[in-house]
């Protein structure tokens, strides 16, 4: 299996053995040794993730890499996460997944229109199975656990990412810059009940309402 380690915080080095991985397209830096690039397309496989794709844009150009030595990934010098999935399923936004083991499976799942409001599609991707994933963050991301008491309301502009047994709510009226008197526009916060992991990022992307 491809060994995933940080070369700092925005460098993913992933060393392989004759398996793969598959990475976003364009973020290899650099290598050594042997290696076999292929273009792939993410989001899905099979008919449901072609179907889904085309329906909702949750798509991503990515590339397989076979090969013997090392190779580098980065992503506009944002911060790398990694992420070790011991047959549990991976839910994150398409944009913050630079990198997975060729062993786990990727497809995407049905967020409703909440997440079309939060300007990330009706669908997220899904990774799934034993292997480790890289997720980028704008600035270093934090893992904040959900528990059934406590329930967590997170900005939708710097949620990347999910694991666990977990609900996940849209809520309308009100936000963060709300009590600030800096919203404008629509506000949403979501809410995640049940118990996991919940990836934030220090940064907020611009959605459907604006910057959130």
């Amino acid at each position: 299996m491809a060994q995933f380690r940080l070369q700092g915080s925005k460098v993913l080095a992933v060393d392989l053995a004759g398996d793969a991985v598959r990475a976003k397209n364009g973020a290899m830096v650099a290598y050594d040794g042997q290696m076999a690039f292929k273009k792939m397309t993410g989001g899905g496989e099979g008919l449901r993730g072609m179907v889904t794709r085309r329906l909702t844009g949750e798509q991503m150009a990515v590339m397989e890499v076979k090969g013997q030595g090392t190779c580098y990934f980065a992503d506009r010098a944002t911060e790398i996460n990694l992420v070790r999935l011991q047959g549990e399923k991976l839910f994150v936004e398409a944009s913050n997944l630079l990198c997975t083991d060729a062993a786990l499976r990727t497809g995407t799942t049905f967020t409703g229109l909440g997440g079309a409001s939060q300007g990330t599609g009706l669908f997220t991707t899904t990774v799934e199975g034993h292997g480790q994933a890289a997720l980028t963050s704008d600035g270093p991301a934090v893992v904040l656990r959900v528990t059934p008491q406590d329930p967590l309301h997170v900005d939708p502009g710097a949620y990347i990412a999910h694991t666990g047994q977990l609900k996940r709510h849209l809520q309308s009226g009100v936000n963060f810059r709300t009590f600030l008197g800096e919203g404008s526009g629509e506000a949403f916060q979501l809410r995640f009940e049940g118990e996991g992991l919940v990836y934030v990022q220090p940064s907020e992307r611009t959605t459907a309402g604006g910057e959130v």
